[in-house]
């Protein structure tokens, strides 16, 4: 979880001062984990930190907030007693309100603010600031000596998204809200598309889509299942004379040692044609269009922590 700085200014500019609500510390059992956000405007919010009457009230909190001179809040909510959730735990949120003026003077790495502590950083917290600077290495959120601190926006997970038909589209629907994710989505003409994206979703029309496959970054993500074989086939063989962190093909085992024949024959070793991942998703979930994206989703993910596992115990 991270302070997504981008994606606040957004909605300030769409609705003038918003209210952050994060979850700042956790004891026991809680709805969602420490960093968990959402926003809330007079009329309307994005995000959740779950657990359904505790958001109700956090989300009154917030919007009371933006009607008051006030600039910062932090509560410690007993889930049980306060609020009549079986979780056991307790929660404590940080609601701050934000402006462009206050946006304007955020610079990352690291977001660090008193919210219920001393006006200076206590020495706890200028530590961690300077071993960050020093080894490069951010710390998750967390609440310190009334100290909130939390990463900015990590880099973004670039996913490619080939083909807008059923599967496609319900792929993006999983996707998109996830954060830290730009998708970018492929297909050969522009009435294959729904009207309305997500803002982090762009659409990319390619009458021949493997000529595109080389504006995508290397380390980026790719999901194949467009309405053509062929069309698969040459994305796969542009992709592998390109790089890429993971694609998937959507298909059969059947598909699988076809693809895997073909692009041999195209040139391609065999250790290069095994980075291609077929089939994809999970078949116990069924081919429902929905059922498909949930299992990809869950894939995509997996390969998403199995990496930063690698990346952390290599640092």
């Amino acid at each position: 979880m991270s302070f997504d700085l981008p994606h606040i200014a957004r909605a300030v500019a769409a609705h003038g001062p918003v209210a952050r609500v994060v979850v700042a510390r956790v004891e026991g059992s809680a709805p969602r984990e420490i960093g968990a956000a959402m926003l809330v405007w007079q009329d309307g919010q994005d995000g959740t930190i779950g657990g359904g009457a505790l958001e109700l009230q956090a989300t009154e909190t917030a919007r009371a907030m933006l009607t008051e001179d006030r600039a910062a809040r932090l509560d410690l909510i007993p889930l049980g007693p306060a609020v009549g959730q079986c979780c056991g735990g307790a929660v404590s949120l940080v609601t701050e309100v934000f402006t462009e003026q206050r946006l304007a003077q955020i610079d990352g790495p690291l977001f660090a603010r008193a919210i219920d502590g001393p006006a200076e950083p206590p020495l706890s917290v200028q530590r961690l600031l300077a071993n960050a600077r020093s080894t490069g290495t951010l710390p998750g959120p967390q609440l310190m000596q009334g100290w909130m601190i939390e990463p900015l926006s990590a880099p973004q997970t670039h996913i490619w998204i080939w083909g807008a038909g059923h599967v496609g589209r319900a792929i993006v629907a999983v996707l998109a809200p996830l954060p830290d994710v730009q998708i970018t989505w492929v297909d050969t003409a522009a009435d294959r598309f729904p009207d309305h994206l997500p803002e982090n979703v762009d659409r990319l029309i390619a009458p021949k889509p493997a000529e595109v496959a080389r504006y995508a970054p290397a380390d980026a993500r790719h999901l194949i299942q467009t309405y053509s074989h062929p069309i698969d086939l040459s994305i796969c063989d542009a992709l592998l004379r390109h790089d890429f962190g993971f694609a998937g093909l959507i298909g059969s085992t059947t598909k699988r040692a076809r693809f895997r024949r073909r692009l041999t024959q195209l040139g391609h070793g065999a250790h290069q044609v095994g980075r291609i991942t077929c089939p994809i998703g999970d078949p116990g979930l069924g081919k429902h269009p929905q059922a498909i994206a949930i299992g990809v989703a869950a894939e995509m993910l997996k390969y998403s922590d199995e990496n930063t596992a690698r990346r952390d115990a290599t640092a």
